[in-house]
């Protein structure tokens, strides 16, 4: 979509003009990656005006291929505009002009599977399957298993507004079960599916994905990665980057959490908590009033054990805006999975992508160069602790700014 950000705070209703953007979740991630140094396309349908010519040139500046955008020549480019303040709070106001768009007519026989199929990795958002049938009927055929089929990346992404007639919370589910690398807010797992008791619990509802990142706010992210590390790019717990299982975890990409039995790109389409509470954490969460509670695993064979998991404190950060920070973790997060580093480099390099985004006001930000980002990355666990980043922090020739420890 095209984005209009606002000259100044206040609501909607104050702001006297806007300043163009863009937006959308999958074409966030798209550009965020393409500018990392990945080889990316981007697949949609915009209107044929003058608002599509604008995403199609702005993302295309970024270095995503477009050539698989289709112009819709009988519905619009969708538009959004929204407040300056933060996402989180009352006062924030977004106005979306997209029904009817022709983002949302998108459907298995208008688009070109071949180019959406043909990556290493295929990105997708739970808010496009929101936006129609066809959409959803799209995002369904995508994420069907079959032979040959790229690394299947999938961002919940959660927003109940948008389905307010039909059960959004079990097509997500449905979704995620059928992906390999799974994005979730812990706030969204508890809104969505009743799943409280922290990011073990996430894991026992959604067994299913190699990779499960449980993304915990200003905490941090916690990632599960099964034994076969997704295909061989995600290094799991006690293998190194080459997928050896002699070395242990890089010692400078989080902290590795025991079992719990012992206590534990191509991006396609357009279109992150309660503490642990009473319930046991890896107990199968009860459902939630009027919404489709996650499969027990014990209703078919015993549950094993979940695999072991990684987690990375966040980075103390000057937010200047959270729109686009979710994005922004899941771009580092597959940058780093398609260099096949391990889960916990991973994760610092989603954090890191993520601050690019908090420290400046759109929904896209220029990402730290892939040197820059390497280096933060291996601090010491105590170093990177003490990070604090503030806007401007990602450009070359400031380092007195970029890291400024309390």
């Amino acid at each position: 979509m095209v984005t209009f950000l606002p000259s100044r705070p206040g609501r909607l209703a104050d702001v006297p003009s806007f300043d163009r953007a863009i937006g959308g979740a999958e074409s966030n991630v798209a550009c965020t990656l393409a500018a990392a140094g990945h080889s990316v396309r981007w697949v949609s349908r915009v209107g044929a005006d003058g608002f599509g010519d604008h995403l199609v040139e702005a993302i295309g500046a970024y270095g995503v291929d477009v050539t698989a955008v289709r112009r819709d020549p009988a519905r619009p480019t969708g538009i959004y505009f929204r407040t300056a303040g933060d996402r989180s709070t009352a006062a924030h106001e977004v106005a979306y002009y997209r029904t009817g768009s022709a983002a949302s007519a998108m459907t298995v026989a208008n688009t070109d599977l071949n180019a959406v199929r043909a990556g290493r990795v295929l990105h997708l958002s739970g808010i496009t399957a929101a936006l129609s049938e066809g959409c959803l009927g799209l995002m369904r055929e995508l994420t069907a298993p079959r032979p040959g089929r790229p690394l299947l990346s999938f961002d919940v992404n959660y927003r109940p507004g948008l389905w307010p007639d039909t059960d959004g919370a079990g097509v997500l589910l449905e979704l995620a079960r059928g992906a390999d690398v799974v994005f979730v807010g812990e706030d969204e797992a508890e809104e969505a599916w009743g799943v409280t008791g922290g990011p073990e619990a996430v894991r026992a509802a959604l067994p299913e994905p190699e990779v499960l990142v449980v993304k915990q706010g200003g905490v941090g992210a916690t990632a599960f990665v099964s034994p076969t590390g997704a295909r061989g790019l995600v290094a799991p717990r006690g293998a190194a980057a080459d997928g050896s299982s002699s070395a242990p975890l890089n010692p400078t990409g989080g902290h590795a959490v025991p079992p719990a039995d012992s206590h534990a790109a191509q991006p396609a389409g357009r279109h992150c908590a309660e503490p642990a509470g009473s319930r046991a954490a890896g107990a199968a969460p009860e459902p939630k009033k009027g919404g489709t509670p996650p499969a027990r695993a014990s209703e078919t064979h015993p549950r094993p054990a979940p695999p072991p998991s990684t987690f990375v404190p966040a980075l103390a950060v000057d937010v200047v805006a959270t729109i686009g920070a979710g994005d922004a973790f899941a771009a580092g997060f597959l940058s780093a999975t398609l260099r096949g580093l391990p889960a916990g480099t991973c994760l610092r390099h989603g954090h890191l992508t993520a601050a690019a985004t908090l420290t400046a006001q759109g929904d896209l930000a220029p990402p730290p160069t892939r040197a820059h980002a390497d280096r933060l990355a291996a601090l010491d666990d105590d170093t990177w602790e003490r990070l604090r980043l503030g806007p401007g922090w990602t450009q070359a020739g400031r380092p007195p700014e970029e890291v400024r420890t309390p």
